[in-house]
């Protein structure tokens, strides 16, 4: 296994996992984000997010995606958004080893803070993260604004 920073050439490999872990996560419809747009985003003067892949005989088996935040009262940060391993590759290290090499990264840009949701139902993630260091926060909650929330909003 392989942990490397991804390319351009990886992103419909990219997609491909984006839209499994829709469907674990019961959204299967959600993914609108386009291999055009994860290269233009990911891959520009100033790119808004950054990813690692796990590749095995060439085929890449998960994925890291993560960017970069500042927090008030911390600096500098990074948020893992993703971390997803194909359902069949699941078990052979994979997401361990793209879960160190993110909080290696953390360690390389002297990041404080180091921060990704998890689902409340997905007992097997909040267990590894928890046996691993991480807080799991259960008195803060995720607010979002979707595209539609954002438009009836500014209609007011």
């Amino acid at each position: 296994m392989i942990i490397r920073k991804g390319t351009p050439n990886d992103m419909p490999a990219v997609l491909d996992l984006i839209k499994e872990l829709a469907i674990f996560e019961k959204e299967p419809e959600a993914v609108v984000v386009t291999v055009d747009d994860l290269i233009r985003d990911g891959f520009a003067e100033n790119p808004l997010f950054h990813t690692f892949v796990a590749e095995v005989n060439s085929e890449i088996i998960g994925i890291a995606l993560y960017y970069y935040r500042y927090s008030t009262w911390k600096g500098k940060t990074i948020h893992l958004e993703d971390l997803i391993v194909k359902e069949d590759k699941r078990g052979t290290g994979a997401g361990f080893a793209l879960y160190s090499e993110i909080i290696r990264q953390g360690k390389r840009d002297k990041v404080r803070r180091i921060e990704w949701n998890v689902l409340d139902w997905n007992t097997p993630a909040i267990n590894f993260y928890k046996k691993s260091g991480a807080r799991v926060l259960d008195d803060w909650l995720v607010a979002q604004m979707d595209e539609n929330g954002i438009n009836e909003f500014l209609k007011k």
